[in-house]
């Protein structure tokens, strides 16, 4: 540990994760922000899952606690902020680290109730707890957010919603840099590109009939340094955009994707 985030605290919105064999970006965003100091509060609406990101945390020596809420419900988002100054005492840094694809389709055949979910998940979440953790940071004269968009917002053609969703919460990223960074309050986003995660390897193996062992070499084969990469890149990358570090970076929209952007366009 070299105490990049000593003496901060953080909000992991998403800090649990799907079943799977590997690791998910928000449990390792959660590990890595404790191993560097911070006391981190993990947010899941699967609170078991929460907690055990928790017992990994404190089995590695850091702080954390959990916290159960339903980020699609404005109320659950006004409470993650309310508890985290009760137990924190401030809000340093906020991450937010949902977003779901499932019932997605091209526009042809996208049903209206998946469209309001997905939108719900992947963009009113984030604009929502953005919300009500800003006047907490603004008060501070300091913060700092980072949202998990994806390489999906630039790059795509058939899964409408999340694609828009995640161009949208790019956009929205850079009006709250624009807006507050006259009030000390940086926000910033990465793009994931093909990752190894859970969420990406269980479940689309899953819905496409595919092992995931057949599924990680195409995916492989589609990345420019010839692998995909997986939540610890994520949460590198992370890490440096939520410490002191980067204090004069806000309204960046970083692609962690192993080179797969600048093939495109």
């Amino acid at each position: 540990m070299t105490g990049r985030l000593a003496d901060k605290t953080a909000i992991i919105v998403g800090a649990g994760q799907t079943p799977g064999e590997t690791i998910g970006n928000g449990r390792a965003m959660a590990m890595l922000f404790a191993r560097e100091g911070a006391h981190v509060l993990c947010v899941d609406r699967h609170l078991d899952s929460a907690e055990e990101t928790v017992r990994m945390i404190a089995d590695a020596g850091g702080e954390a606690s959990a916290f159960e809420a339903d980020i699609t419900r404005s109320p659950d988002c006004a409470a993650i902020a309310r508890e985290a100054v009760v137990r924190l005492k401030r809000i340093d840094i906020l991450v937010n680290n949902v977003g779901t694809g499932r019932g997605d389709a091209p526009p042809h055949a996208i049903e209206e109730d998946a469209w309001d979910r997905i939108m719900d998940i992947n963009l009113k979440s984030m604009a929502m707890t953005i919300r009500h953790v800003l006047p907490v940071m603004r008060q501070q004269k300091s913060g700092a957010i980072l949202n998990i968009s994806s390489l999906a917002a630039i790059a795509g053609h058939h899964m409408v919603t999340y694609e828009v969703s995640k161009s949208a919460v790019n956009r929205l990223t850079t009006v709250v840099a624009a807006g507050n960074a006259k009030h000390g309050v940086r926000c910033n986003v990465i793009m994931p590109g093909l990752l190894d995660t859970p969420m990406a390897i269980t479940g689309i193996a899953a819905a496409s009939g595919k092992s995931p062992e057949t599924l990680r070499a195409e995916r492989n084969a589609r990345v420019p340094m010839g692998r995909m990469g997986d939540a610890w890149d994520t949460a590198y990358a992370a890490l440096f955009l939520c410490s002191d570090e980067a204090r004069f970076i806000t309204g960046a929209i970083l692609p962690v994707d192993g080179g797969t952007s600048v093939t495109i366009g």
